[in-house]
């Protein structure tokens, strides 16, 4: 039975458009419709919950492909020779919210995720032939048959998937919009506009929202500290601790999130507890302590504890764990992270924080207006 949603009526509505009553049929019979199902739960959740744009675009660049080329009349496909690497990847590109999208989804992450869905199915959406690298979308998965009748799927799910895209975006642009209300009301209602930041900073948030809301908090938190460094004992000198943000969230670039100068602190954002991720960004820079954001209200101590913990089960010499473990300069938690803000706030420094959101979203997300 298919996972319903508010968005699978959308879905349903789609079908039922192009191809009449049989369109809940379609969707019950077809496993790429089912998957697009799934994959696109997050749209009633609002602007704050987490897309799933790279493995969507992935298809949606395959398919508009397919049709491009008349695939879906010509009924030739199985002798194309497949489109290469490069335009799928640009293209997936221009779409929104994918400008900073990698190639992983097209590679086997959108096929892996498939798998998992459907684990007795034998089709993959997919196909690629590495030694020439170009794709093609698996032409069973867009073709139903149904009373000896054939039903071609692609410009439906096309359809779906920019229904999808659209409603993401109006969702964020409400999102900015009430980021700039809350900005311009802040000093009239300053407990509206402290519980609406707060509010972003919750484990069911999108990752990248969590990860702009935690650098402009920071950021600030650490505006008014200050160290004295100097080369010679009579020429030291105060200078402030300024937090930098180093690329786009979630960039799997395999950068750090965060540093500070000039303590050259290193700051990374996480929502995972998976030991494995940790250690690995742990290495990445040769064991230098990471200060390690978590999307978690669990107590700092006891994610430190189920940390050393999953590493004992993976991991049998103790030396070594010890030394991952002491590279965890600081854990902060939602908790912290919330307390940070409201001295922060004390500081004077909200709005300042909420002009900060608002930028850093502007950018992660390539939204544009014309107020600038």
């Amino acid at each position: 039975m298919t996972t319903q949603h508010p968005f699978t009526e959308r879905i349903l509505h789609i079908l039922e458009i192009d191809f009449g009553s049989i369109g809940a049929l379609l969707l019950e019979s077809n496993l790429l419709l089912q998957y697009i199902n799934n994959k696109t739960r997050s749209v009633n959740r609002g602007s704050k919950s987490r897309g799933s744009f790279a493995n969507l675009y992935a298809i949606y660049v395959l398919i508009e492909d397919y049709l491009t080329k008349g695939h879906d009349e010509s009924g030739d496909y199985s002798l194309y020779e497949g489109v290469i690497f490069s335009q799928l990847f640009k293209r997936q590109r221009e779409l929104p919210f994918g400008s900073k999208l990698q190639n992983h989804a097209l590679n086997h992450r959108m096929n892996e995720e498939f798998k998992k869905f459907f684990p007795t199915s034998d089709l993959i959406p997919i196909i690629r032939d590495v030694s020439t690298n170009r794709y093609w979308i698996n032409e069973r998965l867009l073709i139903v048959d149904i009373d000896e009748t054939r039903y071609n799927l692609a410009r439906s799910v096309l359809k779906i998937i920019d229904g999808y895209i659209k409603a993401k975006m109006d969702a964020f642009e409400q999102f900015i919009e009430t980021c700039k209300t809350i900005l311009r009301l802040q000093e009239e209602d300053a407990i509206t506009a402290r519980n609406f930041v707060s509010g972003l900073l919750a484990p069911n948030i999108d990752a990248r929202i969590f990860e702009i809301v935690s650098y402009a908090i920071l950021k600030y938190y650490y505006h008014d500290q200050s160290v004295y460094f100097g080369f010679q004992i009579d020429r030291i000198e105060k200078e402030s601790l300024k937090l930098y943000k180093t690329g786009r969230t979630n960039a799997n670039d395999g950068g750090i999130d965060f540093v500070m100068k000039p303590l050259g602190r290193f700051f990374q954002v996480t929502e995972t507890l998976d030991v494995r991720k940790y250690f690995l960004d742990i290495d990445k820079i040769e064991r230098y302590p990471v200060t390690f954001v978590i999307k978690s209200n669990e107590d700092k101590n006891e994610l430190r504890i189920k940390l050393a913990q999953s590493a004992e089960r993976q991991y049998p010499v103790k030396a070594i764990i010890n030394r991952y473990m002491e590279s965890i300069e600081e854990i902060i938690n939602i908790p912290i992270m919330i307390s940070r803000f409201a001295d922060a706030v004390d500081q004077g420094h909200l709005e300042a924080i909420l002009e900060e959101i608002i930028q850093q979203s502007k950018v992660e997300f390539n939204y544009e207006d014309d107020i600038e």
